[in-house]
């Protein structure tokens, strides 16, 4: 199996907290994170499939990088997720979800290949990988 990854980055800010729970427990839940921070993201956007004979390559890297840029840098980059993109209106922004948003901005997108893992690292010890629903 052949896997293509690629790579972006992009610059958000989120803030945790629960507003169903007291105070007490978000502070022991979320930490620190109860403020407005950001991150510095390295996108990985992982895709497979049959290699193109004629031209010896999986996918258009154009069009990947159109479509990723389109549909996920354009509404991510330099936002406060949660409040900017109204799938994380009711959800925590973090990378777990994230990657779920991620997947499904690609997926509907990408004419050739088929997406196999979107990696997001948010700091240099914290990376989330996401396989798509099964």
């Amino acid at each position: 199996m052949i896997v293509l990854n690629k790579v972006f980055h992009f610059c958000a800010a989120h803030q945790y907290g629960n507003p169903a729970m007291s105070e007490a427990e978000n502070l022991a839940t979320f930490g620190e994170d109860l403020n407005v921070h950001g991150h510095n993201y390295e996108l990985t956007v992982s895709i497979t499939g049959e290699v193109n004979p004629a031209t010896g390559f999986l996918v258009d890297l154009g069009h990947v990088k159109d479509v990723v840029k389109e549909h996920v840098i354009s509404l991510v980059d330099h936002k406060l997720i949660e409040k900017d993109i109204p799938w994380f209106h009711g959800k925590q922004p973090s990378t777990e979800n994230m990657v779920v948003w991620i997947w499904e901005q690609i997926a509907t997108n990408l004419k050739d290949g088929e997406l196999y893992r979107i990696r997001l690292q948010e700091t240099p010890t914290i990376y989330t990988d996401y396989y798509g629903p099964k």
